[in-house]
């Protein structure tokens, strides 16, 4: 009778531990991947926000030719250049007159959200032609640009180019430099400047045998003997001895 009444009562099973263990297996993995996903969003949403840009100042040595450009992750303008290594180009951008690159701070200025313009872009590329910009002048854009010109902001002749020139909706910005080439400076004309975030453009030559062009907005050509000089004192404190 009692044997009879022992198997009556409640039945207990053992449970398969292997099951037990699959179980355990299983949470777990959705507990890592709810951590994976909360951190890949939160990653991903800052990337967005970013927008390309990056406040990463890791310094990057970036070799073209016999030239090292030693810049910080954030004034290089593209994502795939932001590493060590030859290049045939280097692309930046800066804010001016500050000189520095993206960060929370400047990020209205880089997002072109601000008031006014303030950021110029630059090129560093193995040098093509002889002659800077300035150079130029005499033995090419002076035979180009039809006289008189123009005055222009901050002591520049303006100059519209001549119909067979090949520059179309461009002026030259010309001005004097005592015992030196003048300084010049090609700009967009009409809407096509309206348009642009910098339409003013120049190149110089620095380093060994590398060319420099910046372009800037229309509205610092009367502020072109200091931009000139901080465009040339970052490239000076930017390149470091060649190979």
């Amino acid at each position: 009778m009692k044997q009879a009444a022992a198997t009556e009562g409640p039945q207990l099973s053992v449970v398969d531990s292997t099951l037990m263990k699959r179980v355990f297996y299983a949470f777990a993995t959705l507990a890592l991947l709810s951590v994976a996903i909360s951190l890949g969003g939160k990653w991903f949403g800052r990337s967005i926000a970013m927008a390309g840009y990056t406040d990463d100042t890791t310094v990057h040595e970036v070799v073209i030719g016999n030239n090292i450009i030693a810049v910080p992750a954030n004034v290089i303008r593209f994502a795939q250049a932001r590493r060590d290594g030859i290049a045939s180009r280097l692309d930046l951008y800066l804010r001016y007159p500050e000189m520095d690159g993206y960060s929370e701070a400047a990020r209205n200025d880089f997002n072109h959200t601000a008031p006014s313009k303030d950021i110029v872009f630059l090129s560093f590329e193995p040098q093509m032609m002889s002659r800077d910009m300035s150079g130029r002048f005499a033995p090419i854009y002076r035979a180009l640009i039809p006289q008189p010109g123009t005055p222009g902001p901050g002591g520049t002749l303006l100059y519209a180019f001549s119909e067979k020139s090949g520059y179309l909706n461009e002026v030259l910005a010309v001005a004097n430099r005592p015992g030196k080439d003048p300084f010049v400076a090609r700009c967009l004309s009409g809407p096509s400047a309206d348009e642009s975030l910098a339409p003013c453009e120049r190149d110089i030559l620095v380093g060994d045998n590398l060319s420099l062009t910046y372009r800037f907005p229309r509205e610092f050509l009367g502020d072109w003997q200091a931009l000139d000089a901080a465009i040339s004192g970052e490239a000076t404190r930017v390149l470091k001895a060649g190979r």
